[in-house]
């Protein structure tokens, strides 16, 4: 049986110790900046966050910006990489075309992702300098949100 335990610490199955964080990034098919406004912003952090749920997925940190999302999330051993950014482009985009209708007059096709994407493992050394640099996003990017 499967324990939870606080950050830092590897998580304990029957047959399995340790724990897999990844940073992850993904951008907007076409690189629109759709989510320049606070309301959109919002809505697919949400989407993010319900998508992740919906799957075991944990968002450690979470950051939005205009045209891409960072993310660093702890999945389980039997979760790949791939499988793991499916899930939440997936799904984000599903959800997020649900609460914005008018989305789809930009991608009439549903494809609110581009193909690309960037993955990295995180260790508990890393890690707080990785949730920082996600955390700081806005800055680095200049953005300012309406």
């Amino acid at each position: 049986m499967e324990q939870q335990l606080q950050i830092n610490q590897y998580k304990r199955t029957d047959h399995s110790v340790g724990v897999v964080m990844l940073h992850l990034e993904w951008c907007t098919k076409y690189l629109y900046k759709m989510f320049r406004k606070t309301k959109y912003k919002n809505l697919l952090g949400a989407c993010v966050r319900r998508s992740a749920s919906r799957h075991g997925i944990k968002i450690i940190e979470l950051d939005v910006q205009p045209e891409h999302i960072h993310c660093v999330v702890e999945v389980s051993f039997t979760m790949s990489v791939s499988k793991t950014l499916q899930l939440l482009k997936g799904g984000s985009s599903k959800l997020f075309f649900e609460f914005h209708k008018k989305a789809r007059f930009r991608y009439p096709k549903g494809h609110l992702w581009s193909r690309g994407k960037f993955a990295s493992s995180v260790g508990f050394v890393q890690l707080d300098v990785v949730k920082e640099y996600v955390r700081n996003q806005s800055t680095h990017h200049d953005a300012t949100f309406g």
